[in-house]
């Protein structure tokens, strides 16, 4: 069975002070989504992001950090020699929040 994905799915998030919540999420494929934490420019955790719209980041090193939501685009099952897909990525569906500690 092929996975029929329309439109591109967006939501938008809102800060309030480490704690993030998302939108609901238009054109939803149901493909996993994470939550993107990068502190400095550099990526530091991918956290699974459930039913539960609110993510609270615990991190109290100090830097820049901006998180943003994910979800999975499946595009071929094809994988590497590690096991990780080559095509199928994921991909950036809310602007990012952007704070400092």
């Amino acid at each position: 069975m092929d996975q029929k994905l329309e439109g591109t799915p967006k939501a938008s998030l809102q800060l309030a002070g480490r704690k993030v919540t998302r939108s609901e999420i238009t054109n939803h494929w149901g493909t996993r989504l994470q939550w993107k934490v990068s502190r400095d420019g550099k990526e530091i955790a991918t956290v699974t992001a459930g039913v539960e719209p609110v993510f609270e980041h615990a991190d109290t090193a100090p830097g820049k950090y901006e998180i943003v939501l994910q979800q999975f685009h499946y595009v071929g099952y094809a994988k590497d020699k590690d096991g990780k897909f080559t095509t199928s990525k994921y991909v950036d569906i809310s602007g990012p929040v952007i704070y400092t500690v």
